[in-house]
């Protein structure tokens, strides 16, 4: 702050109080009734040359602590020149290996007051560091309405990953009166989303849905090409030809299905060279049952409750 702490108190008493009432020429108030000691952020953010500090103190000559006096009326305030937009930076990156370093540089070569980032994935629909850089912009805004107020991002894809919550944000900083800065891409430059800006939300959220289909479409097409090759997706199966072939033999001899588990080995996988669960092999053999011409059935395959147990000889 340039200004004295007289000069300040002297620009600050111009505007009325939004949080405790003061009328202009006078110092803040407390509930108690008492003279504050430090002016409301709500009314010195009020006055661009001390909005950045994070408190105005009030002068001695004010009495603060003592009871609260009405003061004169200020004199006129002289013609407010046009106030520079505050911006208020958001970095973003999905992953703990990516890097914030040039999203930062770039924010702060933009003179961002304040910047906000988050290492956090766009699937997560709640980032609390994007919520808190809107809270402070709104924030601002409200208290000094004329005052330009902007959300600076590197890119527009650290906002958002669809339409839905392109339109969403465009709908947020309408509502607060916040602009849009994208510092980099062919898109860069401000858009204020109550103003010209409102088309370039628009036509940004119909391409974001166009691209998301594409997306979509292409990945269709790539597993139906995969499953014209034989190639299904997902897990691999855990029985392959000779193993249900080796277990079909040993069911032929009458070999219980616990010990046909014990003899076949997983060939391939995380867990190669283990035995199959009791119930794949059971599934397994069910699945080969079903298969047999009517007819041809083989004997109901025994359950875990009903495995053939070895006979006693009676001495």
């Amino acid at each position: 702050m340039d200004l004295t702490p007289d000069q300040a108190a002297d620009a600050v008493e111009r505007h009325d109080c939004p949080k405790c009432h003061s009328p202009a020429g006078s110092p803040c108030r407390t509930r108690a009734g008492k003279t504050a000691v430090k002016y409301h952020t709500a009314r010195f953010i009020l006055v661009p040359a001390v909005r950045e500090d994070l408190e105005v103190l009030i002068p001695a000559s004010r009495n603060p602590g003592r009871p609260w006096l009405l003061g004169t009326s200020p004199t006129p305030a002289p013609a407010a020149v046009a106030a520079m937009p505050i911006r208020i930076g958001y970095a973003r990156c999905s992953t703990a290996t990516q890097e914030l370093g040039s999203q930062l540089d770039a924010l702060a070569a933009a003179d961002c007051r304040r910047v906000f980032h988050e290492k956090i994935s766009t699937r997560i629909r709640t980032r609390p560091e994007l919520e808190k850089a809107l809270k402070l912009a709104a924030d601002i805004k409200e208290a000094a309405p004329d005052q330009p107020v902007m959300l600076s991002v590197h890119e527009l894809k650290r906002l958002a990953r669809n339409a839905a919550e392109l339109m969403t944000l465009s709908a947020t900083l309408e509502k607060a009166g916040i602009q849009l800065e994208l510092l980099t891409g062919p898109l860069a430059g401000v858009y204020d989303p109550g103003g010209m800006g409102a088309m370039f939300f628009a036509v940004m959220a119909a391409a974001a849905q166009i691209e998301r289909d594409y997306i979509r479409e292409k990945t269709l097409e790539g597993q139906q090409a995969a499953a014209a090759r034989g190639n299904h997706g997902g897990r691999p199966k855990v029985f392959d030809d000779d193993m249900l072939t080796f277990a079909l033999a040993l069911q032929a001899k009458g070999t219980p299905v616990p010990a046909i588990r014990t003899r076949l080995f997983i060939k391939t996988g995380k867990n190669a060279g283990k035995h199959p669960s009791l119930a794949s092999v059971y599934r397994a053999l069910a699945e080969v049952e079903q298969t047999l011409p009517a007819g041809r059935s083989s004997a109901k395959l025994p359950g875990p409750d009903t495995c053939p147990q070895p006979r006693r000889t009676i001495k």
